[in-house]
């Protein structure tokens, strides 16, 4: 079911990993959007996966000589979409400006392809540390989840869990203290101080101490945050993002960055998030409402869920509709 959410597909969703895609297009679902994405020598292309022709999935064709091309009856659609070729027709015989594809905005960054579905090229989030030399990058992901965005996105920026659902890595149930902090908004940029968290091995060293987390609410679908060492500086960022598939089924990808020397592999650091993150689903999954209430009386608020305050009123005033009540 095609999901209309005005807001949601005026912003740059995640795709897949730019790795995923290889000389054939692939298919992927956005809001319920059949979505095929291809590259050529000039650049990647995302268009609606459907040949105007016969309704032919144009993900299940080829690309060849920079072109994409229909499985069904052949038809060859270039890089902006128009059909340059059919091969029923006469050689010369002109095409019809009608014969084309419907194009998407389409850009590579983070290690991620993203698609625009209104095709128009609003700005991307900045996430320096990926392009910082000083700073070690992973991509994570895929992960399924069947719960809604705004779920996922809220666990993400929720500090005061840590110390349960995360026991022994992230924190204990012994030291679950928040302390008081503030949360800015700064032309429709949403970011708090820094917030104290004990961890009992903040960085595989296995020395317990005092973290200093940070967050920010880049755009609906999209988060991050930074844990800092008040003592050797060293720095742990992450960016988390959803793309949203369908109702209550969405896909999450992220990017880990280390400003320090760590000992573990690309696939050790992948492995920790992923059960770090296998904590996390059952509980986004479960949660009831499947909405998340953007009335602040709902649910009951402290202190201590400030950004989640503040996460829920700018979905509110931004006007996102998918997964909010």
């Amino acid at each position: 079911m095609l999901i209309e959410d005005r807001i949601l597909r005026n912003q740059w969703i995640v795709a897949c990993r730019e790795v995923d895609l290889g000389e054939e297009p692939i298919q992927v679902t956005i809001l319920g959007e059949r979505v095929v994405i291809f590259k050529n020598d000039e650049g990647t292309y995302a268009f609606k996966d459907l040949c105007i022709h016969r309704g032919a999935a144009l993900s299940l064709g080829q690309v060849k000589d920079g072109c994409l091309v229909c499985p069904y009856h052949g038809w060859i659609y270039n890089s902006n979409g128009q059909c340059v070729k059919i091969p029923q027709l006469p050689e010369g015989a002109p095409i019809t400006s009608k014969a084309k594809a419907i194009p998407y905005g389409c850009k590579v960054a983070y290690g991620f392809i993203w698609v625009n579905l209104n095709n128009n090229e609003p700005e991307l989030f900045n996430y320096p540390e990926y392009i910082d030399l000083h700073h070690r990058n992973v991509i994570w992901g895929p992960q399924n989840v069947k719960a809604n965005p705004p779920r996922i996105i809220e666990n993400f920026l929720d500090v005061s869990h840590l110390a349960f659902v995360h026991e022994g890595f992230l924190g204990i149930q012994d030291k679950p203290l928040i302390n008081d902090y503030k949360v800015h908004t700064v032309d429709n940029r949403i970011f708090t101080d820094e917030i104290i968290v004990y961890q009992p091995d903040s960085d595989g060293t296995g020395i317990a101490k005092d973290v200093l987390y940070t967050y920010e609410v880049l755009n609906p679908l999209t988060a991050r945050f930074t844990k800092c060492d008040p003592i050797t500086n060293n720095r742990f960022s992450m960016f988390m993002t959803v793309l949203p598939v369908g109702e209550r089924d969405c896909i999450v990808f992220g990017v880990e960055s280390f400003n320090y020397d760590i000992a573990q592999t690309d696939e050790e650091v992948i492995e920790f998030q992923n059960i770090i993150f296998a904590q996390d689903k059952p509980i986004v999954e479960n949660q009831k409402p499947e909405e998340l209430p953007l009335d602040l009386q709902v649910e009951l608020s402290l202190k201590f869920d400030r950004l989640s305050i503040a996460y829920r009123k700018y979905l509110k005033q931004q006007g996102v509709k998918l997964g909010v009540e």
